[in-house]
């Protein structure tokens, strides 16, 4: 059964995790194991989620809205699924929309078989590439910038599948990690800079890959390494496993954000404990903007780690002084304005025996629109917190992401429209400080950024994108063109 789902916060006021992939080939009821999977990567796309399984001869898909457990908790919805290999994805959308037709992976029968893609990530030039294929009579049954792939895979004149796929992936720029499975076996490929996550694990004898280490842990997978920026892996079916660099050897620019918020604190990133880094972060902080105050407290959940670091290193006092309710979330119906301006409440609490009367820092890891920190500002003062003092566990986020990443438009970032003194008094903060990109650099692990070679896409706080953005200039170049006099040339 299908069901609908709203899986929005209130405000917009949180980056939306891309999406996530999960695929394993070589494991008996392999279906299974990546329904599995797929619930440890559940926080990186929580609108709609997909399975496609091998069973020697045919590849059955199932997808739907909502969260794993929604789709693939029985087994009967299982049972559809046989076979030997599968590959899933949990999704929100980024390029196409929502809809039951952009679930993925997606798939299609191609002249050289059966064809089945999940992909993380974004093709910032979908757009001229879709343009092309339809030009030349191709014709799209999703909105999804990952059938792009497809229909260049399909029309690639290359013989193997390997071949039509690296012919397929030369053409697109941006940020991807795939999986695709035909019947002659498996793919995992990430994108030469390596800006989205994957990596490699063996459950016995079977090869398994995921967006993250946790969904190995989950599965009871060892985690063997991660896919390498622009490397392509081959598993057959008899389980022989080959590795090809076909786009040669880039430096690495993979998300900094994944340290920052969107990987679980459980999981190792770029090999580095997501968790030591969001520690790190905190201390960074606590060096940088020190404050005088009472208490630390956390936006749970992802302030936590954060404050623990500040804690740790001023010496201030770690403190639940909020409580989230995990029964509201993402899921929660916002049914009109009334009830939409006390969302915050419902997620979560003041603890005013804790608060009232207390100097605090509040620690956050971003700050995105900026309504939910007013809010929780808000709430601090009405609890009888004599002083609220914001902190935040990343740089100003001032730009968009197209690399995968649901990022409002820069005039709707509030650092993309406000100095950190505007912000102050926007969020009704006592003070406001963020870590540094200099800070966040240390707090991964590095002496800090290299500005020449930086070693991580942090295009969100500098603007720096490390790749072409096609689709994007062309949007720009038609909006100027359509705000100049008749006779001008943009």
């Amino acid at each position: 059964m299908i069901t609908t789902h709203p899986f929005y916060d209130a405000d917009g006021d949180k980056l939306r995790e891309e999406c996530g992939v999960f695929g394993v080939i070589g494991a008996a009821d392999a279906a299974a194991a990546t329904a599995l999977g797929l619930h440890a990567l559940q926080h990186r796309g929580q609108e709609a989620v997909g399975i496609s399984a091998f069973d020697g001869t045919e590849i059955y898909t199932r997808r739907g809205l909502g969260h794993v457990a929604e789709n693939f908790s029985s087994e009967e919805s299982l049972a559809e699924l046989p076979g030997h290999m599968a590959v899933g994805h949990v999704r929100y959308s980024t390029t196409g929309g929502s809809g039951l037709r952009n679930v993925q992976p997606l798939y299609a029968d191609l002249a050289s078989g059966g064809f089945a893609v999940a992909h993380n990530g974004n093709i910032s030039n979908a757009m001229r590439l879709k343009a092309d294929l339809v030009k030349n009579g191709a014709i799209f049954q999703s909105t999804s910038d990952t059938e792009v792939i497809i229909h260049l895979v399909a029309t690639s004149r290359y013989h193997t599948m390997l071949d039509k796929l690296v012919d397929a992936l030369r053409m697109v720029e941006g940020a991807y990690a795939l999986l695709v499975m035909t019947p002659r076996g498996m793919a995992a490929c990430r994108d030469p800079l390596g800006i989205r996550p994957l990596v490699m694990g063996k459950l016995g004898d079977a090869t398994v890959f995921a967006s993250e280490t946790v969904a190995l842990d989950v599965v009871g997978a060892d985690f063997v390494r991660q896919i390498e920026p622009g490397e392509l892996v081959e598993v057959d079916l008899d389980g022989s496993v080959r590795t090809h660099r076909p786009f040669g050897n880039n430096p690495a620019r993979p998300c900094i954000f994944e340290h920052v918020y969107f990987s679980r604190p459980d999981s190792v990133f770029n090999e580095r404990s997501v968790y030591e880094s969001r520690r790190s972060i905190g201390m960074e902080l606590a060096k940088e903007s020190p404050c005088e105050a009472d208490i630390v407290v956390p936006v749970p959940d992802s302030g936590v780690p954060a404050a623990i670091g500040y804690s740790q290193q001023s010496g201030i006092p770690f403190e639940l002084g909020i409580i989230r309710s995990h029964y509201v979330g993402r899921t929660f119906i916002q049914p009109s304005d009334g009830a939409r301006h006390a969302s915050v409440k419902r997620k979560h609490n003041a603890n005013r025996a804790l608060v009232e009367g207390k100097s605090i820092v509040l620690i956050d890891d971003s700050i995105v629109r900026g309504t939910t920190s007013l809010k929780i500002v808000q709430m601090m003062k009405d609890a009888g917190a004599r002083e609220v003092h914001f902190r935040v566990a990343s740089p100003p986020t001032g730009y968009g992401c197209y690399y995968g990443v649901d990022t409002p438009e820069r005039s709707k970032l509030l650092a993309g429209r406000m100095d950190i003194e505007a912000m102050c008094k926007h969020i009704q903060a006592d003070s406001l400080a963020f870590v540094s990109i200099d800070g966040l650099y240390r707090a991964v692990g590095l002496p800090g950024r290299d500005k020449a070679c930086p070693q991580y896409c942090d295009a969100c706080f500098t603007g720096e994108y490390p790749t072409s953005l096609t689709d994007l200039a062309a949007r720009s170049d038609d909006s100027a063109k359509k705000t100049l006099p008749v006779g001008k040339v943009a």
